[in-house]
């Protein structure tokens, strides 16, 4: 049996049952960071994302935007969870005959995301590599009464997307804005249940949500708002790397961010009953059931 065989989340699981964590850790692996202990009124954040020559970019690709990605995905973690970045590590994996050219352009792009949203480069490691390799890990902070996680969705919870989805591998994915700014303001002013980040698609991801929330939910495909690039609903569900937040929050706290005229929050949907299942309401009024078909690594 080779790892092909049993897919990417399978095996996570299997690793997941072999973990063992003590009292500093509050949430391990199954969610966008490792949440850890720091002190009274704070919790440190913890991710890691590794971006692969041939899977997340090509060499066609303008290195300052593969440089940029590399730490705007780990942005996007922080973000799911609330927090707010700090420091971070890169790990870079390099075949000898790369151009010099191409490697100053490619931390420069890291260099001027890492600078605009006030992240502290500390370090890394640097390996010969047949392809390219970089891998970032980021610890965040969240204040304990914000924090967000995938696992606290309720029955009754309204769904929202902060922005179009689909059609990303058309440049979004290297092009876009970590949703910092959003998840701050939401966990601010509103009582968010559950939050992720769009990377694999929404189905997949919202999956995780259901998972991790013992749920089942029902999306409206006249509501899911499509990006210019997305040819079509599939792109939506299933394309991945929107990095636009997914997350849920009571009818009154909806009720709440509708007033507030913010018009790229747009609601998609309810969770409902775990044994509902995961529906579609397609544009004919029918009720499909989604199988998540997002990216995966196997």
């Amino acid at each position: 049996m080779q790892a092909k065989d049993i897919g990417e989340f399978r095996l996570i699981q299997r690793f997941k049952r072999e973990i063992r964590v003590d009292s500093s850790v509050i949430t391990g692996s199954g969610d966008d960071c490792a949440v850890l202990k720091l002190d009274k009124q704070n919790y440190q954040l913890l991710t890691c994302d590794m971006l692969i020559e041939g899977v997340d970019f090509t060499l066609k690709d303008n290195p300052y935007l593969i440089g940029r990605k590399a730490i705007a995905v780990s942005l996007s973690d922080i973000a799911a969870c609330s927090g707010q970045p700090r420091y971070c590590v890169i790990s870079l994996g390099l075949p000898g005959n790369t151009a010099i050219k191409f490697i100053d352009k490619l931390f420069q792009g890291m260099l001027d995301i890492s600078r605009k949203y006030k992240v502290n480069i500390v370090g890394g490691d640097l390996s010969r590599s047949k392809k390219i390799i970089i891998d970032v890990s980021m610890l965040g902070q969240v204040e304990k009464k914000r924090l967000t996680l995938r696992s606290k969705a309720l029955q009754g919870d309204i769904i929202f997307v902060s922005g179009p989805l689909g059609g990303s591998i058309l440049g979004k994915h290297l092009k876009f804005t970590p949703r910092l700014n959003e998840a701050r303001f939401l966990s601010r002013n509103f009582k968010i249940n559950a939050m992720i980040d769009i990377s694999d698609g929404l189905a997949q991801d919202l999956g995780h949500i259901l998972n991790q929330s013992n749920c089942g939910a029902v999306i409206y495909e006249d509501l899911i708002p499509l990006s210019k690039e997305a040819d079509g609903l599939s792109a939506a569900l299933n394309g991945g790397e929107d990095f636009e937040l997914l997350f849920t929050l009571s009818r009154k706290e909806a009720g709440k961010l509708l007033k507030v005229k913010r018009p790229h929050f747009r609601p998609i949907g309810e969770i409902m009953a775990k044994d509902y299942g995961f529906k579609l309401i397609d544009k004919q009024k029918r009720a499909l059931n989604v199988r998540p078909k997002g990216f995966q690594h196997f």
